[in-house]
């Protein structure tokens, strides 16, 4: 495809440049998509430059922009768009001006791409090799035993062990990080100076997320290329990029270098995505979420686009475009930095004021549990063979107990595969256990037949990862809140329910009228409300969360974690909070439980554990987490050294000892038992700290 250039309005002004030649320079980019009478933009002036060996990282919201800035980039925009005016150069070039035969070559070869979700990137229909093979091929011109060896130096050098038989095994066979691993070597195969990731950690546990990472820095560092990081982790950023750039609906806001943008973040845009994160210091204290949502664009703006979401927005704001202004080094687009404008009257209007405690609090712990799970299990079967005999199980949840009280929130935490989301549905019977008991305010409810289950099931309900798979695209939101009321006969007056729906959709910050809606036409945090209106519309006394901000942007996440604290103030909801992101634990979490390899390895109060952890394994997903403060942000992480093995062959011993750096005899030949460190807190492990 020929880039198109329409010339559209008359351009504005770009953050200063390198005086350097950069590798990359991006310069008054405008995308448009849809009809000419009324486009969506976007993409609208978007100006910045990468250095060799450089990262940028490109930060924002869902809808900024961001994805659509690369894909452009390399000429990849989707039916119906179109870049309409500005110019890409790259190492001299301007690739809006290249044939699409000449543009073949620079995507793989010269610019490659990392996509948000390797699942649906690989091709489930052809082996590793063969989707390696193809830029080989093409880019370099290897075929045969040459291509198999470079692959095989490939798959290695991306830390996949086994390489040269992992060649032929597909996608499907992989695990998640290691499906990005394979994305990685597929990128790099073509040798290229500039790497675009979009999202390259979305998702992750906090272990892949920084071996992903260390992997992407080290052959960075080895290779000296270029990096265009696309995503709203503040902690990619400051463990990644050199330079930062904010854009908010389809522009840059601000740029800088990394150092001085943590430190002092200079747009209102950028303050509120820092005070939107969960930290321990602000429990009890609501999250600083941003109101609304990224404007539509494709509307003209007519002032600051940010000015409607904006607690410093004043009268100019809403008239004027803000042009680019200067502060030491770093550029920001608005109008508080206008000239003129003291110093002591933008210290006074960027100021952020302490958050007030929360009306509710969470209640005490009462002694008598609402859910009691005693030495659950959930085996299943492995078959082989024509006659499907059974070879083996995959022990997914081995001997889980835990308890968790009214009022009160349980995190369950552990890397992805660890079995979270399994012992979660087995709780709510969703999974039938293969042993083991689950109470619920003293009932027992495993092994009941699915009629006895019914009337139970308006005590404990679940809220799902993936709102838009969990929600049905053919029915309106009104009617997916209704369905569970009907079925567990909540309501039987119809008026009644429908004044049920309308107050539910207003407390989970929605509106009556959006009932009538179908789930495609919201937002990913307005359908996680409604996956969560629709729980609630039985009132239940137990929910079971399973990663339900995981792919949310940090602003949404704030949103829907304010609002899970006030429900559960309010109504005494107890939670069980399935997750890898431990900055929520600390921020939402009373108790926290450590998950690996289907069991529990340490559980306590959140505090305790979580300042004073005493399993090994529990101490690598704290040193994995990234941090955004200056001190931390060069520090490597130190994730385990090794992928979790397979539940269907667990270790002998201690599950964590081929990953343990203090595993002893002891460690390889018993399981640990439980010891207990005080104040709560009980950890397996048999040199526990």
């Amino acid at each position: 495809m020929t880039a198109t250039i329409e010339k559209t309005g008359s351009p504005a002004a770009e953050p200063p440049r390198e005086l350097h030649g950069p590798l990359l320079e991006v310069s008054e980019l405008r995308v448009l998509i849809g009809p000419d009478e009324s486009p969506v933009r976007p993409v609208d002036g978007v100006g910045f430059s990468i250095a060799g060996g450089e990262t940028f990282a490109l930060l924002g919201e869902s809808g900024c922009g961001k994805s659509m800035t690369a894909l452009a980039l390399l000429r990849l925009l989707p039916d119906g768009g179109r870049i309409a005016s500005g110019e890409v150069r790259f190492a001299g070039r301007d690739l809006l001006r290249l044939t699409e035969a000449r543009m073949r070559q620079v995507r793989g070869g010269q610019i490659a791409m990392i996509f948000q979700e390797p699942s649906t990137s690989l091709n489930p229909v052809m082996t590793v090799m063969s989707q390696i093979g193809e830029v080989l091929v093409r880019h370099r011109g290897l075929e045969g035993a040459a291509a198999r060896a470079e692959a095989r130096r490939l798959l290695e050098s991306v830390g996949i062990p086994d390489a040269g038989r992992r060649l032929d095994d597909y996608p499907f066979q992989f695990s998640g990080g290691m499906k990005q691993r394979v994305m990685i070597a597929i990128a790099l195969a073509g040798e290229p100076e500039l790497l675009v990731a979009d999202e390259p950690t979305t998702a992750l546990d906090v272990t892949i997320q920084a071996q992903v990472l260390d992997l992407l820095a080290r052959l960075q560092a080895e290779r000296g290329m270029g990096m265009l990081l696309i995503t709203h982790d503040l902690g990619v950023v400051a463990r990644m990029a050199q330079r930062v750039g904010v854009m908010y609906a389809g522009e840059l806001v601000e740029t800088g270098n990394r150092t001085d943008f943590f430190r002092r973040p200079l747009h209102p845009y950028s303050r509120k995505l820092f005070a939107a994160l969960p930290t321990d210091v602000q429990r009890q204290r609501p999250l600083a979420a941003l109101g609304g949502n990224v404007p539509a664009l494709d509307r003209d703006f007519v002032g600051c686009r940010f000015a409607d979401r904006c607690p410093e927005a004043f009268d100019v704001c809403r008239r004027e475009a803000p042009v680019w202004e200067q502060r030491d080094g770093q550029a920001v687009r608005c109008h508080l930095y206008s000239a003129g404008r003291s110093a002591a009257a933008i210290a006074a209007a960027t100021a952020t004021p302490a958050a007030a405690a929360f009306t509710h609090t969470a209640r005490r712990q009462t002694p008598a549990p609402l859910l009691d799970v005693r030495d659950l299990k959930v085996h299943f079967p492995v078959r082989k063979g024509l006659l499907r005999r059974e070879v083996g199980s995959v022990k997914a949840v081995d001997g889980v107990s835990l308890t968790l009280a009214p009022g009160r929130t349980l995190a369950l935490v552990g890397e992805s595969g660890c079995g979270k989301t399994t012992a979660g549905k087995a709780i709510l019977q969703l999974v039938a256990p293969s042993a083991g008991e689950v109470f619920l305010d003293g009932v027992p409810i495993t092994g009941l037949s699915r009629a006895a289950l019914r009337p139970l099931r308006r005590s404990f309900q679940m809220v799902f990862q993936d709102p838009f798979a969990s929600l049905n695209p053919r029915m309106r939101v009104g009617q997916i809140i209704e369905e569970g009321m009907l079925a567990l006969d909540v309501e039987p007056d119809r008026q009644a329910r429908t004044r049920r729906i309308d107050d539910l959709l207003q407390r989970v910050g929605l509106t009556p009228a959006m009932k009538l809606r179908y789930p495609h036409e919201f937002s990913g945090g307005q359908r996680q409300r409604i996956a969560i209106a629709r729980a609630l519309a039985v009132s239940p006394r137990l929910l079971v969360c399973d990663e339900p901000t995981s792919a949310l942007d940090v602003s949404v996440q704030a949103q829907i974690l304010n609002l899970m604290h006030e429900l559960q103030g309010e109504f005494g909801l107890a939670y069980l909070f399935i997750t890898h992101n431990l900055g929520v634990v600390s921020w939402l979490a009373h108790d926290v439980a450590v998950m690996y390899l289907g069991r529990i390895v340490e559980r306590g109060p959140v505090e305790r554990v979580l300042a004073a952890p005493a399993h090994p394994y529990t101490r690598a997903l704290l040193a994995a987490v990234l941090r955004i403060d200056d001190e931390a942000s060069d520090v490597r992480s130190a994730p385990p050294g090794d992928d979790l093995p397979s539940p269907l062959d667990p270790p002998a011993g201690c599950h964590f000892h081929p990953r343990c750096p203090h595993a002893t005899d002891i460690c390889r030949a018993q399981y640990p038992g439980e010891t207990a460190r005080g104040a709560g807190q009980v950890v397996r492990c048999h040199w526990p700290r």
